[in-house]
């Protein structure tokens, strides 16, 4: 179903975001998700996603045991998110590697999906285009050498959205790009001194059907 498609690709974005496989993954489901996950197997394609599979991958059914298998250890909560979509879920990831990432989504039909959060950051992310995610320290400056960077690669930037705490203090940009970014401009992004990290999302509402 459209629902099912919709929670592995929150899954896959998640994933995306954290950068890659994910050892633990609390996820809190809220309103018409949480009242019908069990029945709509939710919790099952979000676990299918945090595990790389698309929507039409035919492992999804079996996406608890291979999480097992995987060492993915997953826990499900249901809760109140606030004014959010009624299919919303919030996901808090932990890598390999101990990296912490906070992602909040809801499948909004049709097999789509909105990020509206990462970490503290409200954001609005469909994962349609190619997409770097960019945490940095805010300061004058720094947007405009990570768009030369690109536009040095003939990389068109499709959408752009900076979204902050506070004047000077941290800050995230997502930037949605019409092709991939080179992996030579990422590294040059990397090394901006106030860039904290860059997240690499591909776009994940491929044409392979809902």
């Amino acid at each position: 179903s459209s629902h099912t498609a919709g929670a592995v690709r929150l899954g896959l974005a998640a994933r995306a975001i954290i950068g890659g496989q994910v050892s633990r993954a609390d996820i809190t489901l809220h309103g018409s998700f949480a009242e019908t996950y069990r029945g709509h197997g939710t919790d099952i394609a979000l676990v299918a996603g945090l595990l790389g599979m698309s929507p039409d991958d035919e492992r999804i059914p079996n996406a608890m045991q291979i999480a097992q298998e995987q060492g993915l250890r997953v826990g499900f909560h249901t809760g109140d998110l606030g004014d959010v979509h009624p299919n919303s879920a919030q996901m808090e990831l932990v890598s390999p590697d101990g990296t912490k990432r906070s992602v909040r989504g809801a499948s909004v039909g049709g097999g789509s999906i909105l990020i509206t959060k990462i970490d503290q950051f409200a954001v609005d992310f469909t994962g349609e285009n190619h997409a770097l995610v960019v945490s940095y320290k805010d300061q004058p400056g720094i947007i405009a050498k990570i768009t030369s960077l690109l536009a040095a690669e003939n990389v068109n930037i499709a959408a752009m959205r900076v979204s902050r705490k506070a004047k000077h203090s941290k800050a995230l940009a997502i930037i949605e790009l019409d092709q991939p970014a080179p992996e030579k401009s990422i590294a040059k992004i990397s090394q901006i001194p106030s860039v904290d990290t860059v997240m690499i999302l591909p776009p994940i509402l491929l044409e392979e059907g809902a």
